[in-house]
């Protein structure tokens, strides 16, 4: 039994390998190297009235991130602005690292946060080379890259870590040795891997450790186009590498948490929906106030819609425990979201125009991320199929704010959700057509249901977004494949959270009445945009929030999609197989 008021020791952290792959002011590089004549003057990359990011030379001389342009512009007069509305070249090149990160997570783990930060998890890979390791010569090494083929690889020297270093490596024999050799290796590893990102054209920082969390810190240490490896392994070394940092860099504590931990400590009153990333306390400072403990967290940070155990999370956070996995590889999000802000839109023309703007830029996106070419299709709009359906869009809106409103960035920020339409999967029907029908038929309703006409509009924020993504099944034409047994646990997952239940977990309700319309909120896109909760990790810092998670409930039922390849109609998966059947016989 863990003793949840003192700290847990070190031991009982699971050890992994991670590095994380931070890449320096994202943003500009990617435009540094459409024109690398721009590599040597402060650059600045601005999405409305604000700076995106600046490369380092725009930082030696003053500038920021989230800096307004005409407060950039008068620190740096010569300050060479890029305009970055559009994300498509930098997810074409997130897209184009990702796929080069890949194959060195033998596990299979890498996930993407945002654009421009990859959580690799290469414990399997480390493991195995620690294995090949002989102590005689350690500077002969060799880093082996193929369980198949032994010459595919790298010589480096084993002798000692590779960048910098925060702690002290234990002696040979101490019970942490192992684990130090291991951090050893990963750390040559990542020097490996940066050369390869410099290739092609990107640096970027990194940290190596045993957990996400520390990893992420490390890598913060010593930025840019540097890299930091953890060797402190005792729980005092860990404590004392946690204190010396501001308690909103820590990831996972969110702003919320970051301001009532913070009045907490300095006995006054702090407002939590304001956003900042300004902080004056340092984990240190929270650790050791007086009274702190996993009950006094709860206390202070519980209530109605906070996480479940925030409490004993936060508290190991403040200590370095953090247990969370890389998550498995994937090139599909979770959802798709597209926003815009305005200095305020009053009329419904300017709605319709934005409106039709934004369902541009989403299936411009949508058929990117989610649409692949399939060689075994001859349909009337082409061989290409859908391999994933987002099943619900999602429309937000909040008012026109600015700071001197002294209100949070988020009021009045309000959401519906409703089935995303068939018609937007379509390969015969015009893209321009699907276009005006999404703007038009399903928008702007959803849009007046939230802000009424007889209101006085000042929009200054649209969001839609293509969320609860259902990953499409292989489709030999045959039906074959199908797993049913899978389909009804995805129907009980769904039934699941329509059923009230008793203390002793019997359904109470089942079939009675319908889900409650429950809409959720959608992700900001932009670099170091607010987060809308503190439940994600490492939301501060990423150029693009793609993947909030955020679950909303629906009316339709389709768990698991399939095009036809005829009439473009989509399908149930369990049912493909029969419309064909039906296809067959029109023919016969």
């Amino acid at each position: 039994m863990i003793d949840l008021d003192r700290p847990w020791p070190a031991s009982k952290i699971s050890f992994s390998n991670i590095i994380p792959q931070d890449y320096d002011c994202f943003y500009a590089q990617v435009i540094e190297n459409q024109n690398p004549q721009l590599k040597a003057v402060p650059l600045g990359v601005k999405q409305k009235g604000i700076l995106a990011t600046c490369n380092y030379e725009a930082r030696r001389r003053g500038v920021t991130k989230l800096m307004q342009i005409f407060e950039a512009t008068k620190i740096c007069p010569d300050l060479v602005l890029a305009d970055g509305e559009d994300l498509s070249p930098f997810r074409d090149v997130s897209k184009r690292l990702y796929s080069l990160l890949e194959p060195f997570s033998w596990n299979k783990k890498i996930e993407r946060l945002g654009l421009d930060e990859v959580f690799l998890d290469v414990t399997d890979l480390v493991a195995y080379n620690v294995e090949l390791l002989n102590s005689n010569t350690l500077q002969q090494s060799f880093f082996c890259l193929s369980r198949e083929d032994p010459e595919q690889g790298f010589p480096y020297d084993a002798s000692a870590v590779s960048g910098c270093v925060h702690g002290s490596p234990p002696a040979p024999g101490d019970p942490s040795f192992t684990q130090y050799l291991r951090i050893l290796v990963a750390s040559h590893l990542a020097h490996y891997l940066r050369l390869k990102l410099e290739e092609e054209g990107y640096t970027c920082a990194c940290g190596i450790s045993s957990s996400k969390l520390l990893s992420k810190l490390a890598g913060n240490k010593n930025k840019p186009r540097n890299q930091t490896a953890i060797v402190a392994f005792g729980e005092d070394a860990i404590v004392s590498f946690m204190d010396e940092h501001k308690l909103r860099k820590v990831p996972g504590i969110g702003g919320r948490t970051t301001r009532l931990l913070e009045g907490h400590v300095l006995s006054k009153e702090m407002d939590p929906s304001v956003y900042t990333m300004e902080c004056s306390v340092t984990v240190g400072q929270v650790r050791a106030h007086p009274g702190m403990s996993v009950p006094t967290l709860e206390k202070l940070l519980g209530g109605p819609g906070s996480e479940k155990g925030i409490g004993e999370k936060v508290w190991g956070l403040l200590h370095g425990v953090d247990n969370t996995e890389v998550k498995p590889a994937s090139l599909i999000p979770t959802q798709i979201s597209i926003e815009d802000t305005y200095k305020g839109l009053h009329e419904l023309s300017e709605i319709n125009r934005e409106l039709r703007a934004l369902s541009t830029s989403l299936l411009r996106r949508m058929h990117v991320d989610l649409v692949e070419e399939d060689p075994k299709r001859d349909a009337p709009g082409g061989s290409q199929r859908w391999v994933a359906h987002p099943k619900t869009i999602r429309l937000t809106t909040r008012p026109k704010t600015s700071p001197s409103d002294a209100i949070p960035y988020n009021a009045g920020r309000t959401s519906r959700s409703q089935p995303m339409p068939n018609f937007i999967f379509s390969f015969s029907m015009l893209r321009d057509a699907i276009i005006e029908k999404l703007a038009s038929e399903v928008l702007l309703p959803m849009f007046l249901k939230l802000n009424p006409a007889q209101r006085q509009w000042n929009i200054g924020l649209i969001n839609i977004c293509a969320a609860n993504m259902v990953v499409t099944g292989n489709d030999d034409g045959l039906g074959s494949g199908r797993d049913i047994s899978a389909m009804f646990r995805r129907q009980e997952d769904v039934l699941r959270e329509w059923t009230v239940y008793s203390d002793d977990g019997v359904p109470q309700n089942q079939g009675q009445g319908s889900p409650p319309n429950v809409d959720g909120e959608g992700a900001i896109s932009g670099d170091n945009a607010p987060a809308p909760n503190d439940a994600d990790f490492g939301n501060q810092g990423a150029e693009e929030e793609e993947d909030s998670g955020t679950k909303t409930w629906e009316e339709d039922g389709w768990h698991g999609t399939e095009h036809c390849h005829r009439c473009d109609l989509l399908i149930p998966a369990f049912a493909l197989l029969a419309h064909q059947r039906y296809h067959a016989t029109e023919c016969d």
